[in-house]
């Protein structure tokens, strides 16, 4: 279990530096959209390495999946995109702050209903006490 936490944790070290390098390319280069395209080519040539590392043969099984699971697609090119285009204006904490609560806010509803799969983990008083703590202590991090 250690592992797993270890890289989601390097994940979300990740998430406001893609931000970051992103939003400054976008600026860079005057198009956050061109930075994206850009973002997502890199990223995808690396997915095709571990891809052609670890078993290509999974790509064919995509084939069968439901339409429906392709939607991720498009929600993480709205992350890029909102992201790049955001930061620059609003700030990489501000900006991470909204993602992470939209996040918590998903990934409980997502859990309690056990929407697409996901094992099911009802929304109880505790636990939505604690994602209110969590929501707090990311916000008390961007009022300096």
């Amino acid at each position: 279990m250690a592992h797993y936490a270890m890289i989601m944790l390097l994940a979300g070290i990740g998430i406001p530096t893609l931000a970051a390098l992103n939003a400054a390319l976008g600026q860079h280069i005057g198009s956050p959209a061109a930075a994206a395209t850009i973002l997502f080519c890199v990223a995808l040539m690396t997915c095709v390495g571990v891809v052609m590392v670890t078993g290509p043969a999974a790509l064919w099984m995509a084939r069968t999946a439901p339409v429906h699971l392709f939607f991720g697609g498009v929600l993480i090119a709205f992350y890029v995109l909102a992201i790049t285009y955001v930061a620059p204006h609003f700030g990489i904490g501000n900006a991470v702050f909204f993602v992470l609560l939209g996040q918590m806010i998903s990934a409980a509803a997502i859990d309690h209903f056990g929407l697409f799969g996901a094992q099911i983990s009802p929304l109880s008083l505790t636990r939505a006490a604690g994602i209110g703590v969590m929501a707090l202590g990311v916000w008390i991090t961007q009022l300096a």
